[in-house]
């Protein structure tokens, strides 16, 4: 857990991958890996997932964490554990997947809005706000006042541009599935600094 936490801290951004096609989402996750990023989510909407994941897993180089998103059933977790999924996220409450990625050993970002589900979801490991953009930095930041100890991502409509806010208000980074560069050096500086 730490070391997941230390790399997604580090990187700031936490990349989640969605696209129409498993090879479109896996190009895309390999040249954010090429690029310097060091932790990357895909995510079960991707058609055929379960390919797109296992090409980047079999592709990846050490010391990538190459995670599965919007996970909410235990058989997506084991199937993507399987594959090699480093870490786990679900967009809320999914106890059976906590079941599954506490038994494998590996992260679980599980999903809250409120400050109940993220205090529940917090006394478990790293938690998801979603969908951050509905409350923003400033609620963040009023829910980091009750619960300072909480490792919270905040994701669901985070432009690049939001990160640094979201970063002064407590988060340990954000997640950012729309608006990343194309451009191979552009992704390269973001994820040098």
């Amino acid at each position: 857990m730490t070391d997941f936490l230390a790399c997604v801290r580090a990187q700031r951004v936490l990349p989640v991958l969605r696209a129409d096609d498993a090879d479109a989402a896996a190009g895309r996750a390999l040249r954010l890996l090429g690029a310097g990023c060091r932790v990357v989510e895909l995510t079960t909407t991707i058609p055929d997932w379960s390919r797109a994941l296992r090409r980047v897993t079999d592709e990846a180089g050490d010391g990538a964490l190459v995670g599965l998103g919007t996970v909410t059933t235990a058989e997506q977790a084991l199937r993507a554990v399987d594959i090699g999924a480093t870490f786990l996220v679900s967009p809320y409450a999914a106890p059976d997947v906590r079941t599954v990625a506490r038994d494998a050993g590996v992260p679980f970002l599980e999903g809250g809005f409120t400050p109940t589900e993220l205090a529940n979801a917090a006394a478990h490991g790293p938690v998801k706000l979603f969908p951050a953009h509905a409350g923003g930095p400033a609620y963040l930041a009023s829910v980091r006042t009750i619960l300072p100890d909480a490792a919270v991502i905040p994701t669901g409509g985070v432009r690049l541009d939001d990160v640094d806010a979201y970063l002064r208000a407590g988060a340990v980074a954000a997640g950012v599935g729309s608006g990343l560069p194309d451009d191979p050096a552009a992704l390269a500086e973001l994820f040098a600094r």
